[in-house]
Order: C-alpha cells, then structure tokens, then sequence
C-alpha cells in the first residue's frame, strides 16, 4: 500500500514522479508531502528575468522614440523599428519567463508545491493578451503568488489584487472615481473589472449574495491604486489643479494616488468601509479574505483540483472547517488538502491538462524528451500555453475542456514526437516503473510489454490512461 500511496503522492499531488522519486516517498508518503510546505519551495531564481520594475523602466526608456513624432526626433522608419525590436524583447522575455518556469517544475524536489503555487496562480490568473501585458505576466507571478502561497489567504489575495500586473490586466489601473477633477477633464471613470471579479472568481464565488451595487461600491473604493510612471503621475496632478505630486520616484509599482479616488463612506455587503481612502480597498479585501463564502468557493476549487472534478461534500467541508478554524492558513489548508482520505483513492479521477501532462512528461524523461527543441510551441500546440488562459477564471481544471476528439489527437502526435526521443533512452517498461511506479495497471504492462518496437512501447506508455490520469 505505501508503494502505492508513494506514486499517488508523486503523480496526484506532485507534478509528476521524477526517477527515483516514488521510492523516496515510500516511507511516508504524506509526511513527504507535508515536508515540501515551504515558501522556498513554491519560489525559484530568477536569474536573467525582468522584475515589473525592469519590464517599466524600460518601456519609458523606449516611450520618447517610440511615442509619437515631435521635432527633432526619428522618423517613421525608425519609429516603427523601435516598436518591433520592443515587441521581439517582450516576447522574449516571455520565452525565457516561460523556460525558467519550466525547468524548476521539471527538476524541482518539491512539486507539491509546484502545483500548490500553480493552483493559486491560476485562481489569480493574469494572461499575455497584449502587448502591455506581455512582459508583466512572469513577474506578476513570481513576485505576487508564489513568495506567499504559505502564508495567510488574505496576504496573498491582497498582493495578487495589488500588483501592477493584476492592475492593468483587469483595467483598474486606469478606473478613476466619477466626482474626481481627473475623470471629469479626462472624460474618464469607474471600471468595475477587478471588483467583479475579486468577487466572482478570487473571494465569494457566483451567486454567493453580493449585488451590482456591492461590485460598483468596491469598484469606487478601488479607485485610486494604480501604477506609478509618468502618465499617472500628470493625471494625478491635474487631480490638484495642477500642482506636482511627487507620486513615484521608480515606475512600474502599485501606488495610491489620492487625486483619483472617489470620497466617501463605501458600503459593500451591508458594511460601511470608510476613512482614509487608502485603506478602504485593503479593508474590504480583509472582510472578504474571511467570508464563510470565500472559504466554500476556496475549499470547493480544491477539492476539484485533488479529488475529482465532482468532489464529494465530505471533502469540501473538511477543507472548509481548515479554512475557517485557521483564518485562512494556506499552510495548514495545504496539510488539510494532503489528509485529504478523499484524495487517497485508487482510481485515478483527474485528467491532465496540456501543461499538467508536459511536466509529468518533463519530470520522468527530461524536458529535452517532453519538448524537444522548443517549449512555447508543443505547449501551443496542446493548447495550452503558459501565462495564456482564456479569460480571467483562469484555465479549466475538468476533463470536458481537455478530452475532445481533436485534443486527444494532438496528445497522441506529441506522445509520437515524444516516444523517438526517449527510444535513444532507456525501456518503455522502465519509464513505467519511474513515472508511475504500482499505478501502472497489469493491462497497460503488458501492452508496452509486448510493443513492437521501444517507440511503440513509449507511446502506448504515454497514452495510457494512467499517465494521461493524476
């Protein structure tokens, strides 16, 4: 049972077994998960990538000659040169973003929590939908989620909310309160973005009580973070009938520029937020850090995650109660998720995604093996590309969004692809053993078993339903 279990905690609430790493768990499978609860686990260098700070510096750097033409400045062939070589830098910090991303999860100890930090970034997602977007994903990432997927709920959902990244994504950073001088020169005014979906998507959940008026009232309480650099800064100005406002000494941080915020007592779930207009967001972020609601939706996404994509309400509640008794611990809540008995079961219940199913390739075989020569296109091409998801919720976590006939298509190609580079490697029935240990089942043994060819071997080995299942 423990070699069992052991693959289980390696496949199911790891990112995939790496070799040798089934054998390791097998002593104490739960406490060799518990073991990865670290915040530097969930981190990783981040040698030759850009902080939001960079990623700003050098957008403004670029602004006067990229921007539009005044006297003595270059031409529109040098222009539009300028523009393209900051559009090749920006996905290329993408790339290596993307590469950087890919390397820790694949030769990381602590894949629980990899996928822990995964987890949570994905229920804050941010997506590289446009070009100002493009270079903040990764540093959103690291800089926002994973320093405290450990910590409390609230810690991490106020980072998340205030960063830049979260800011322009969902146009908060240009919401300006109504009655403001700025909005009213500017023809400007409140987005309801980020407080619809702080409420909808991070926090209460659908149909959870909160009302339009709730989303406008936190929309205006929202109104003045924003993002520091040049433009805030002279928007904030005319915000005090001209005057400067020292707003930023470094561009690319969250700041609150008092000018933009809309005054007033704001009222959001029947209680009134009011004072410094500062705090008003940061208070209403706490209320609903701690709402019984946000604990249901919080504790029914994990559940759906580690269980099944129909998780029992035995489940749910148990992760509930550790989300209510601890005050949002997430450490305590990932222990919670790891007793999980429902969690334990034989049958293997959660189909891959794209990305879930790279790593667990990535971490038997190698990322050489799982990609070849280029990462962003075999994640492309299995429809899942990092930092891409579709919409603000983030990227489906059920078997219907991933097992359609041409989906499953595109996995046997890659498995193809994949199988002629691993037969330079070791035997099918070997992989089998490292990647899947006693999950392996008798029938899919002995298909590889008796393959025509290692290639055919580790393609059968691939598809099978126990490496496509966690």
């Amino acid at each position: 049972m423990s070699r069992l279990s052991a693959a289980i905690a390696a496949t199911r609430f790891g990112m995939g077994a790496r070799p040798g790493e089934i054998a390791d768990a097998a002593d104490d499978p739960r406490g060799w998960l518990e073991a990865q609860i670290r915040t530097d686990a969930a981190v990783f260098p981040a040698d030759g990538l850009q902080s939001t700070q960079d990623v700003f510096a050098a957008r403004i750097a670029d602004a006067p000659m990229a921007g539009p033409r005044g006297a003595g400045e270059p031409d529109e062939e040098t222009r539009q040169a300028i523009q393209q070589r900051i559009q090749r830098e920006a996905r290329e910090g993408l790339r290596l973003e993307i590469e950087a991303r890919t390397r820790h999860a694949a030769s990381t100890g602590s894949s629980f929590a990899e996928r822990w930090a995964r987890f949570w970034s994905n229920h804050f997602t941010v997506a590289a939908r446009n070009a100002q977007m493009i270079g903040l994903v990764g540093p959103y990432e690291r800089e926002a989620i994973r320093p405290h997927v450990f910590g409390r709920f609230s810690q991490l959902l106020g980072n998340a909310i205030l960063h830049p990244g979260m800011l322009i994504y969902l146009d908060a950073a240009r919401s300006i309160g109504p009655s403001t001088l700025p909005a009213q020169r500017r023809d400007a005014g409140l987005n309801e973005n980020l407080a619809r979906e702080i409420l909808e998507l991070h926090t209460l959940g659908v149909g959870t009580g909160y009302t339009q008026v709730d989303i406008v009232e936190f929309a205006k309480a929202l109104t003045g973070w924003t993002v520091s650099g040049p433009q805030t800064a002279r928007l904030a100005a005319a915000g005090r009938g001209g005057r400067a406002q020292d707003i930023a000494t470094e561009p690319g941080r969250a700041i609150f520029a008092e000018p933009l915020h809309e005054p007033g007592t704001r009222t959001v779930l029947g209680k009134a937020h009011g004072g410094e207009g500062k705090l008003q967001a940061a208070s209403i972020l706490d209320m609903l850090a701690t709402h019984p609601a946000t604990a249901r939706h919080v504790a029914t996404k994990l559940a759906r995650h580690f269980v099944s994509d129909t998780p029992p309400q035995s489940a749910i509640a148990k992760l509930e109660t550790s989300f209510l008794s601890s005050n949002g611990d997430l450490a305590a809540l990932a222990r919670a998720v790891i007793h999980l008995d429902e969690a334990w079961v034989d049958e293997q219940q959660k189909f891959k995604t794209p990305e879930e199913l790279l790593m667990s390739a990535a971490r038997a075989a190698g990322a050489q093996a799982a990609f070849g020569g280029g990462q962003r296109q075999v994640y492309t091409s299995l429809a899942q590309a990092p930092f891409s998801a579709p919409s603000p919720a983030g990227w489906p976590d059920d078997v219907a969004a991933w097992s359609g006939a041409d989906a499953i298509k595109k996995r046997l190609e890659w498995a193809n692809a994949v199988s002629r580079r691993m037969a330079r490697g070791s035997s099918p029935t070997d992989f089998l053993d490292a990647a899947l240990g006693e999950m392996a089942g008798g029938r899919t043994r002995q298909a590889v078993g008796r393959a025509e060819s290692a290639e055919q071997g580790f393609t059968l080995a691939l598809m099978a339903p126990e490496f496509q299942r966690r």
